[in-house]
């Protein structure tokens, strides 16, 4: 059993993360687009827009971060997942789930996290995006929702995205079958 808390309907969750066939695809300009701009209207030097699978969270975009993909193990985003609205760490060296974490204890040295759930077209949450700084702090109400609204585009590029590698799928399948 994992140290981190779990989704009550993990394997689905799981499932539809593989589904969706992003997971190590190239860098999309949309995603960067709101990566960027969820760093700025936080105020924050760090954003990503993350796919949680079994084992490691996936960074589809980050800004500010150089790491491509961490653990599962010591992934914040764990508990974004599982509390369905905005998730908020305003120090995590003071915090005992995060105190010892590698990115804690090491570069980039987080204090601060926020995160929200992204969702594909089922309500399964696939993945994260979030802002980090390396100072403690919280969020304005106004940042708060913006994050939201932020978290809401990238859930709907998640879903865009699936469905065109879906459609290349089946156009490779056709392909194969009449060639």
């Amino acid at each position: 059993m994992p140290e981190f808390p779990v989704i009550y309907n993990e394997e689905a969750r799981l499932a539809a993360v593989e589904q969706c066939g992003l997971m190590d695809s190239p860098s999309d300009a949309r995603f960067d687009r709101i990566t960027r701009l969820a760093a700025f209207m936080t105020s924050t030097p760090m954003a990503v827009v993350s796919l949680v699978g079994a084992q490691r969270q996936w960074f589809k975009s980050r800004h500010g971060l150089e790491a491509r993909e961490i653990s599962r193990e010591w992934a914040f985003c764990n508990y974004t997942l599982v509390d369905q609205a905005l998730f908020t760490v305003e120090d995590a060296s003071r915090d005992p789930r995060f105190a010892q974490s590698p990115m804690v204890q090491g570069s980039p040295h987080l204090r601060f996290y926020a995160g929200v759930p992204l969702s594909d077209e089922q309500g399964h949450r696939v993945g994260v995006l979030c802002v980090m700084d390396t100072v403690p702090r919280h969020l304005t109400n106004l940042q708060r929702h913006a994050l939201r609204d932020l978290g809401n585009l990238a859930a709907d590029a998640l879903v865009t995205a699936a469905l065109a590698v879906a459609a290349a799928r089946i156009a490779a399948a056709a392909s194969d079958l009449s060639g």
